[in-house]
């Protein structure tokens, strides 16, 4: 059986899609999570790999918690650089609340946070934590954007951090095969599946991200009323690389059928999985993906 990592893009707020995955790797690809041996992230995304690796069960509160904090960032007359609001202070708040005592023990050797020193500018994995603290301050270190978060960067051994972003926004383990997850359209496992009008990549800190002809990164948040959201795109996505870990060459559509113009190009890693997602017509129904949302 082959090495298998999770690793989560840096996204900001549009680590509500990250949430979604996560959902539908906890309901629909099981297997393939016992399976993972590390995980790793930048920015909102380590927020998001620390959750399903220690407290997956928490997941749903998380995303509670993700909706109440981007509105009331939001609320605030300047957003998160109002004078008097702690934006820190606030996300260290949600991980307090989330991450279980011994979090830091669960998540030793197998979750990489992707930071970036402030003097070097060099971005560095941890994966040792010496203790539940240690773990809180590298997650808020690779979550801080300097002005956005505050002026002071998070001092952590010593030095000073900011967010892991900037460096290294999608970290590739180098033992095993990373499944790569991200909310940007682009070269990625998991992602929203925009088409290539220019097929043009850009490679932002380790990600590369489809371009549109109208010369903007492709997002895709949400859609018109009466369609599906992100969260249920992430299902989507997640679906269809279980498929391609399974070793089919096709993704299903919304009705349950298989759509040649969605092909991946995963490479098949195991029969293993076979059975990891149930993919009936029922499951893949928009009704099924508007759920997530």
């Amino acid at each position: 059986m082959k090495h298998i990592n999770l690793s989560f893009a840096a996204c900001g707020f549009l680590g509500i899609y990250h949430l979604g995955a996560a959902s539908a790797l906890r309901r629909h690809g099981k297997k393939l999570l016992k399976d993972v041996k590390a995980f790793a992230g930048a920015s909102a995304g380590s927020l998001v790999a620390s959750v399903l690796l220690t407290a997956p069960e928490k997941i749903e509160e998380c995303n509670e918690f993700t909706y109440k904090f981007a509105e009331e960032t939001r609320r605030q007359l300047l957003g998160a650089v109002t004078p008097g609001y702690d934006f820190m202070a606030r996300l260290r708040s949600g991980m307090e609340s989330i991450l279980p005592a011994n979090a830091h023990e669960l998540a030793h050797n197998r979750l990489h946070i992707s930071i970036t020193n402030t003097k070097t500018r060099e971005n560095d994995l941890v994966s040792s934590f010496s203790s539940r603290e240690d773990l809180i301050k590298v997650l808020l270190a690779s979550s801080f954007v300097p002005v956005y978060a505050g002026l002071k960067p998070v001092e952590y051994r010593g030095q000073k951090w900011v967010d892991g972003g900037f460096t290294n926004s999608l970290p590739i383990l180098p033992v095993g095969r990373t499944v790569t997850i991200s909310p940007f359209s682009g070269r990625l496992d998991i992602s929203p599946q925009d088409e290539e009008q220019l097929g043009l990549y850009v490679n932002v800190t380790n990600q590369n991200i489809l371009v549109f002809a109208h010369a903007g990164t492709s997002i895709q948040i949400t859609f018109s009323q009466g369609e599906v959201k992100e969260r249920g795109w992430s299902l989507w996505n997640v679906l269809c690389t279980v498929q391609s870990l399974r070793g089919a060459h096709s993704c299903p559509d919304s009705s349950g059928r298989t759509d040649k113009t969605r092909t991946r190009t995963t490479t098949p890693l195991s029969s293993h999985y076979t059975g990891a997602a149930h993919l009936s017509a029922d499951l893949l129904s928009i009704h099924s993906f508007a759920s997530y949302s």
